[in-house]
């Protein structure tokens, strides 16, 4: 049995700072590979940027500086952020590094070699910010279909890969295989694009010059198909190259984690290129659905850009909420396969009901109870009742729940089951009354038995909860002097008997009131 997971993200196009809607890939991603290596895979996660093409050239050229340097700010920043974010990516892989470059242009050589690329010229309408071409049919009103901006008439000769040649081959794969999540996405690419027929597809640009050269013919750049989507298997070393053992260890990839509007491209495309390369394709791609923009005053949302003027920023949104709460309401809003909407209201209203009321009042309560009661010692006196068997069995059961969804990709539904084990929690406290328990002499077994229970269950959803918020995860079991947990036998795990927990009475998220929340907002614009 493979005791590897290999995940990666879509690689974010280096032209500006990522908004909060750029990062979920990256936060999705991270908490999958996290929940892996507590299941005990070997994981490896790879991120990036890209950061070739005539947008950054333009661009760099605006701002007087070469695309080079333009880039590699962009990537630094890029990389901070994630970190920031708690991603915790093996490598962040950039399209001018040093070795992917050269795997690139082997690629494309190779496919050239196999005749599976051929010289011609191209003619249509060319979106600059999409880096598409389209036909006169494929047009909306005259503007780009994806990103409804102005298009011009252009003529170049280029370099075009058959991507006919190998359709049967792509269709047969998706058939047998689980290769696109959710349903509704592999539908599409069979239906829309596949089944159909496909056309050739243009892989060079002879009209700038900001690109990988195509070793055989200066004249000519690598365009971003092959360019952008081979990091995922340059980044391991391959074809050539010191890190060939990785290649060998972690291909094919696991899981690609991309949004919904790039699921043509990842497997269409991508695994069309591997197949021709005798390159087994990767196991899997989900296509998430997005993160949208809302006003304050409404639940519906937009994509983000700069141009409709609501963008929301990662490091503005932590510096008010924290990281773990940013990660936990990006992870809870955006399902499997609907859209999630965000706006700072909706953020306010969702950290201050479930982080401040349900988790945080939750930690400082019972803590605050075991100190009061019993010197903040915890012992199991086993004086039992039947709803302790009916928490431990609720707690159990969302365990269950928690890694089948996470199985699953279901990550909104994973984090959900986590947390209700806070709420069964809180429940269990208004079920067992401690402070009327502690007020009665010949009851104080029985309450130091509640009080053992109730942070054993706290412990068992705080390890749970590790992949979507690790520092908040980390700082509770710290609160109760845990450090040998494990998400193998957690169903089966008790706190030792004589546990001291801390004396520091940390509320771990306090509330927050909007009206300030947007102030503080404002002054960061």
């Amino acid at each position: 049995m493979k005791n590897t997971y290999y995940i990666t993200t879509a690689i974010v196009y280096a032209s500006g700072k990522p908004h909060i809607g750029n990062v979920y890939d990256v936060i999705l991603a991270d908490s999958i590979a996290r929940f892996k290596r507590e299941q005990g895979f070997e994981v490896r996660f790879q991120t990036g940027t890209d950061e070739h093409g005539e947008k950054i050239e333009k661009k760099a050229k605006s701002l007087g500086v070469t695309p080079k340097k333009f880039v590699d700010d962009i990537a630094c920043d890029t990389e901070k952020m994630y970190k920031m974010l708690g991603s915790s990516h093996d490598r962040f892989i950039r399209t001018t590094d040093e070795d992917h470059v050269k795997a690139c242009q082997e690629m494309f050589k190779r496919l050239y070699d196999q005749g599976d690329i051929y010289k011609s010229e191209y003619e249509g309408w060319y979106c600059t910010p999409c880096e598409s071409f389209y036909t006169d049919s494929q047009l909306v009103d005259g503007k780009c279909p994806d990103c409804g901006r102005e298009v011009y008439k252009a003529k170049e000769e280029a370099y075009f890969f058959k991507l006919s040649k190998y359709a049967d081959k792509l269709i047969d794969y998706i058939n047998k295989t689980d290769f696109i999540v959710p349903e509704s996405r592999k539908n599409e690419m069979l239906n829309n694009f596949l089944l159909p027929g496909l056309k050739d597809l243009c892989v060079s640009r002879s009209s700038y010059t900001w690109g990988i050269p195509v070793t055989f013919d200066d004249k000519h750049i690598i365009y971003v198909w092959i360019d952008a989507l081979s990091n995922y298997i340059t980044g391991l070393g391959y074809p050539t190259g010191d890190s060939d053992e990785l290649y060998k260890k972690f291909w094919p990839a696991d899981l690609h984690v991309i949004g919904k509007d790039i699921v043509r491209f990842h497997t269409i495309y991508w695994p069309i290129f591997l197949i021709a390369l005798g390159v087994e394709p990767p196991k899997k791609v989900f296509g998430h659905p997005w993160l949208l923009s809302s006003s304050d005053d409404s639940d519906e949302g937009l994509k983000m850009s700069k141009s409709r003027g609501n963008v929301l920023y990662p490091d503005e949104l932590c510096s008010i909420y924290g990281v773990d709460a940013v990660r936990f309401y990006l992870l809870h809003e955006v399902s499997y396969d609907n859209d999630g909407v965000i706006s700072l209201k909706l953020v306010t209203e969702k950290y201050n009901s479930d982080l401040a009321n349900v988790l945080g009042n939750l930690v400082s309560r019972t803590i605050a109870m075991i100190n009061k009661y019993h010197d903040g010692i915890l012992c199991n006196k086993e004086v039992k009742e039947s709803v302790d068997d009916d928490l431990y069995s609720y707690v159990n059961n969302c365990i269950d729940k928690t890694i089948e969804n996470m199985e699953n990709l279901h990550v909104q539904d994973a984090v959900d089951a986590a947390f209700d084990i806070f709420r069964r929690c809180n429940k269990y406290i208004d079920e067992t009354e401690p402070w009327v328990l502690a007020k009665d002499d010949g009851k104080g077994d029985r309450l130091k038995t509640v009080l053992y229970n109730l942070s054993t269950s706290i412990c068992k959803g705080a390890k749970l909860i590790y992949s979507y918020m690790p520092e908040t995860s980390d700082k509770i079991l710290k609160m109760f002097s845990v450090d040998d947990i494990s998400l193998g036998t957690l169903k089966e795990y008790v706190l030792k008997n004589d546990t001291k927990v801390t004396e520091e009475k940390e509320n771990l998220f306090e509330r927050l009131d909007y009206e300030k929340v947007k102030e503080q907002m404002e002054s960061m614009q």
